[in-house]
């Protein structure tokens, strides 16, 4: 395996829902995403967000079959730090930090776990802090941001609040997100965290365009997607997980080069393709990631 290079969780569809909708929050868990995330920030109104810290906790402490996240409020906003001592605790796997556009946020808000987690019983660095970028600012810094605090494990990338900040139109072919994209995948390679996860398509009824998002994102090397909406979870998952014919070629890939290893030879052609170390371990990261899939990739999970 290439240990030079940290390989996707195995986590691929990240669902949004508001934290002040219960029907929505019930209905959320029983989706089928790797990840649940309960909304504070942009679908609560203002008036609501105080008291929607107390439902999104219990919430999170019902039994569940996926990882528990928690979207607290931007940085720069009255309601971040208030939220981070209202929702940190055992029952949580993970928070999301939105709109990040420096590492001195994140290390402020993690600095400010820490205190919330020794507080709650656990050890400082347990949560999860996933860092949404979605400003030109966030993309040119993602670099700084990917390596700022050992608790961010993957990015995110944020395409509505990105494409209103630049006035870009966001087509369904996405060639405008192509910039942003390759920085946050080229920020978290060399940062050494997981590969990003990519936008959400906020046409909630138009799986085809989702679908096309999402092979976009995948070729661009991103890990898994953000979701908002349960229809979008099967197509993400589908998107993100390696296919029958990938792992079989997966395979026969290792197997030919072991083979070829074994006699003394570093490069091969295996079906008309040249065969050499970076192919293997490229493969070697698909049987992996398969592995964690279907492993079930939610340590977290409160049955």
């Amino acid at each position: 395996m290439d240990t030079r290079r940290i390989p996707p969780s195995g986590l691929r569809s990240f669902l949004f829902a508001p934290g002040n909708h219960p029907r929505k929050v019930d209905k959320v868990f029983g989706a089928g995403a790797d990840v649940v995330i309960l909304d504070l920030e942009d679908a609560v109104a203002v008036a609501e967000k105080e008291v929607t810290r107390v439902a999104v906790v219990e919430a999170m402490k019902a039994p569940r079959t996926s990882l528990g996240y928690i979207r607290v409020n931007s940085f720069e906003t009255r309601w971040c730090m208030g939220d981070l001592e209202a929702v940190v605790g055992p029952w949580l796997d993970g928070l999301v930090l939105p709109k990040v556009e420096s590492p001195d946020q994140l290390r402020a808000v993690s600095e400010r776990i820490s205190e919330c987690e020794r507080r709650a019983g656990l050890k400082p660095g347990t949560l999860d802090l996933m860092p949404i970028v979605e400003t030109a600012t966030g993309i040119e810094a993602s670099g700084a941001i990917a390596a700022a605090c050992p608790r961010v494990r993957r990015l995110a990338f944020g395409g509505g609040d990105y494409t209103n900040d630049l006035d870009l139109t966001w087509t369904p072919e996405e060639h405008e997100l192509a910039y942003a994209r390759a920085r946050l995948t080229h920020g978290s390679r060399i940062a050494g965290i997981e590969p990003p996860i990519d936008t959400v398509v906020i046409q909630v009824r138009d799986t085809e365009r989702f679908r096309k998002s999402a092979a976009n994102g995948r070729r661009m090397g991103f890990a898994g997607k953000l979701c908002i909406h349960p229809d979008q979870v099967p197509p993400c998952n589908e998107a993100f997980t390696p296919t029958r014919a990938e792992v079989e070629q997966a395979r026969a890939v290792i197997r030919a080069f072991e083979q070829a290893e074994a006699q003394g030879s570093a490069s091969i052609q295996l079906d008309g393709h040249f065969i050499d170390y970076p192919i293997v371990y490229k493969a070697q990261r698909v049987l992996a990631l398969v592995a964690r899939v279907e492993a079930g990739a939610t340590p977290g999970a409160r049955k």
